[in-house]
Order: structure tokens, then C-alpha cells, then sequence
């Protein structure tokens, strides 16, 4: 399997780093393009370097490198997950706007037909950012913010952070044990 990990420049990139590493200890095979903001978000929220979290995938891109492998539809993955999904990276797919390496990279996951997966982190939310989801799940993407459960009983933020990770690992049939799993009553 391969995957596409965008991280941009929304708070909470610690989500997808969590993603990357998950997918290295699975086994699954990872492609990386991080927006120059996100690089700033590793600085400011985690103890991580930039080559760190690049070091954890197989295959890292420049998100200004428009000829990069991911532009293209001919470049075979299993889908492409924007983990954190800043706003402004929403509003460009959205909008359809191909600036940047990542928001291409989306829309060649759409036109595709390949799963699409976006982790929106912001609250609140305004009018304008829920129609660009709403706009974009009519579309097939799936939009799976980060609003962690409670129902597995998290003791730490890490337990927090792989109920999420965990949930886009699902959406790609990727089996782990991130989480325990609701049994009912």
C-alpha cells in the first residue's frame, strides 16, 4: 500500500506525524509533502526537527515542486490524506486552485477516483470554511476533523492523537490497535 501524507500549516501537525509513524510501523509505504508552514507549526508545537518528521517517510517532495511525482495521476497511490488540513489549504481544493504541490496532489486524488481523506484543525468554525467542506464532501472527500471520542476512555493526549490517526488509518482499511474499539453494552 502507499500513501500520500500532507501535512500544512494548521495547528496540531503532532497528527500527522503521529500518521507517519503509525504507517512506518505498519509496514505501509509513505509519501510526505509538508507546506513551508507546517515546517513552522513542527518548530512551535513538538521537540521535532523538520528533517525528524521527514526522516519518518519513505519519499518526501517539495510542496512548491509542481513536476513532483504526486502532480500527476499516472503516479499510482492508494489515496492521499491532508493531516492537519489548514483553511486556507481547504479553501484552495476547494476552489481548485493547484497552487501548491498538496492542493494538486488533491485534486489528483479526486479526479482519480482515489480516497481523499481531510483532517480540518480549527474551531470555531465560520460559514465559509463549513461550505468548502460541505462543497468538498459532495465531491466524495472525506472530511474527518479532529474531535476525538471519548468512548474508548483516553488517559493521555497521546490516546487522544491515535483515536484520530487511527480513524484515517480505517478509512484506508489500514488495520492497527490505536484505539479500543466500541463493543456496545
Amino acid at each position: 500500500m502507499r500513501i500520500l501524507v500532507c501535512i500544512s500549516g494548521g495547528s496540531g501537525v503532532v497528527y500527522g506525524i503521529r500518521l507517519l509513524e503509525a504507517l512506518k510501523t505498519l509496514g505501509v509505504e509513505s509519501h510526505l509533502i509538508m507546506s513551508r508552514w507546517a515546517e513552522e507549526c513542527i518548530r512551535l508545537e513538538t521537540d521535532l526537527s523538520v528533517e525528524a518528521v521527514r526522516a519518518l517517510a519513505d519519499h518526501v517532495y517539495s510542496n512548491e515542486d509542481l513536476a513532483a511525482r504526486p502532480s500527476s495521476g499516472s503516479f499510482k497511490l492508494d489515496g492521499t490524506v491532508i493531516i492537519p488540513c489548514s483553511m486556507k489549504t481547504l479553501a484552495s481544493i476547494a476552489l481548485g486552485l493547484d497552487e501548491t504541490l498538496i492542493s494538486r496532489a488533491a485534486m489528483v486524488a479526486m479526479k482519480e477516483s482515489r480516497k481523499l481523506v481531510l483532517v480540518p484543525r480549527e474551531t470555531p468554525l465560520t460559514a465559509v470554511h463549513i461550505e468548502h467542506m460541505l462543497n468538498l464532501a459532495r465531491l466524495g472527500v472525506v472530511i474527518l476533523p479532529a474531535m476525538p471520542g471519548f468512548y474508548h476512555r483516553p488517559r493521555s493526549i497521546d490516546d487522544l492523537i491515535n483515536h484520530i490517526v487511527g480513524k484515517v488509518l480505517d478509512q484506508f482499511g489500514i488495520e492497527h490497535d490505536l484505539f479500543r474499539r466500541w463493543e456496545g453494552r
